[in-house]
């Protein structure tokens, strides 16, 4: 039975004072927020274990658990980042007992992404037993998004700002699957870098390490609608562009 990880433990900060007092995973599109979203999207798919690593405001991500796990028939526990105003290497870290515990494959997913179910169908059914998902239309003229660039066929880099020569490259979406098999080496990479200094570190350089090492694949996910939710100016988005197009996804379980 997969499980599926989603990573909700920061501040906002670019979100500006308006939403200081509020988690990010908890703003509403159409009436759902976020979180109720990525709930809906995975009970859909099949995924009926779900672990939300919270720290950043985490009792009022909490206390809609009960709503949740009633309405989309979730089993949903909570692991902590106490030190969420660090590294979000950190939420990485602890989540590993959970990861450990769980049986393979397992979803790694960011919490600010607002997206139809395909895109998780895709994920699950890839033929590569770790892989991410990309998508190759993406600007850097406003945001700095994380790269991957592919070449004979498997992704090769995972880095903002990427520059060289490749088949494609796409934006991450920020969803992965990893297979029992790379689960050692997440774990390896994520100790590394849970103390001294490179406690500031982003997950991201987790990630990178694993597709440096040749383990990840890839599916493209290029046409479906989806945004991630960093600034102010992407909430609109999400509510003027990206909720009209996800009309064409709903499914007969409602998220609506």
């Amino acid at each position: 039975m997969i499980t599926a990880f989603i990573y909700a433990a920061g501040r906002a900060l670019r979100l500006g004072p308006d939403y200081a007092d509020r988690p990010k995973i908890l703003i509403e599109f159409g009436g759902q927020t976020l979180l109720e979203w990525h709930a809906c999207q995975l009970a859909e798919v099949g995924v009926k274990r779900l672990v939300v690593i919270t720290g950043h405001k985490r009792e009022m991500i909490r206390s809609v658990f009960p709503t949740l796990k009633a309405r989309h028939g979730l089993k949903i526990k909570e692991a902590v980042n106490e030190h969420f105003t660090e590294g979000s290497v950190l939420s990485f870290h602890v989540s590993l007992p959970d990861i450990l515990a769980a049986s393979p494959p397992v979803l790694l997913m960011d919490g600010d992404v607002l997206y139809p179910a395909e895109m998780l169908r895709r994920l699950i059914a890839s033929k590569h037993r770790t892989a991410l998902l990309l998508d190759r239309n993406f600007s850097t003229a406003d945001d700095d998004p994380v790269l991957v660039p592919v070449r004979q066929g498997h992704p090769v880099d995972f880095k903002k700002k990427w520059q060289g020569d490749a088949e494609l490259v796409g934006e991450s979406i920020g969803f992965f699957k990893l297979d029992g098999a790379d689960v050692p080496m997440l774990i390896e990479e994520t100790k590394q870098r849970s103390a001294g200094e490179r406690r500031a570190e982003s997950y991201d350089e987790v990630l990178r390490a694993l597709v440096l090492a040749g383990r990840f694949g890839y599916e493209d996910v290029t046409g479906l609608p989806w945004t991630e939710i960093d600034f102010p100016e992407d909430i609109e988005f999400a509510r003027q562009r990206i909720l009209p197009s996800l009309e064409a996804f709903r499914s007969v379980r409602g998220c609506s």
